[in-house]
């Protein structure tokens, strides 16, 4: 069994692009209108605006990042758990166990 850290086996079975690497621009369009709410959210708590109306933007934060989230997720499956697959069971199974363990981590954010 490979003893190599998911970090190192994560450089060396992925190609030299990520597949997020086609939808950049749209991912870092909607990080900085997420950076944007964020910076919403410190002024309206600045404001000392209504309780709720700041949870109401703190959600949808969330959710916009959970969106980012699930989308990096989907293009790492279809990219390098797919190619890690096709070069074979070691590679596959480290991809997948990776993948899994961000599965976990996204869910219980």
């Amino acid at each position: 069994m490979d003893t190599t850290p998911a970090s190192e086996a994560t450089d060396i079975e992925c190609h030299t692009t990520h597949g997020y690497i086609s939808d950049k621009d749209r991912y870092l369009a909607r990080l900085k209108r997420i950076e944007g709410q964020a910076r919403g959210i410190h002024r309206m708590v600045d404001e000392e605006q209504y309780c709720i109306d700041i949870l109401t933007q703190i959600s949808a934060v969330t959710s916009a990042l959970r969106t980012v989230g699930l989308g990096l997720l989907d293009d790492h499956m279809k990219h390098c758990v797919l190619d890690a697959a096709q070069l074979g069971e070691d590679a596959a199974e480290a991809k997948l166990k990776e993948a899994s363990e961000a599965i976990a981590r996204l869910v219980r954010s």
